[in-house]
């Protein structure tokens, strides 16, 4: 049963990162400004589908490290800590900030994405 909660867990803060990771990618991409007529509708799904797809992928990105940092740090720190989810979604915030960094360098700076 512990398992079970544990698994739970860790998919609600995956879920969490990954709206962190499309909010972010609407952040970088702005509104859609298309039409929704003809053509240029076909140019809004493309547009909505690549902001869905990217951010999934950061999302992914920021719920695996702070998979990682809870598993071999943050578990042991706050067993007994009675606000231990606000410092895990603050931590889960931090994370964010630097994939949304790194994702900046190589996209713009080193021009990698």
């Amino acid at each position: 049963m512990k398992f079970l909660k544990q698994i739970l867990t860790y998919l609600i803060w995956t879920t969490i990162a990954i709206l962190l990771g499309i909010g972010y990618m609407r952040i970088v991409l702005g509104p859609n400004k298309a039409s929704t007529e003809g053509l240029w509708y076909l140019l809004h799904i493309f547009f909505d589908l690549g902001l869905f797809h990217v951010g999934l992928v950061i999302g992914v990105v920021i719920a695996f490290l702070f998979i990682l940092l809870d598993i071999f740090y943050l578990k042991k720190k706050l067993k007994s800590n009675s606000k231990s989810s606000v410092i895990r979604f603050g931590f889960l915030l931090v994370i964010t900030a630097f994939v949304s960094i790194v994702h900046y360098v190589l996209e713009k700076v080193v021009d990698v994405i």
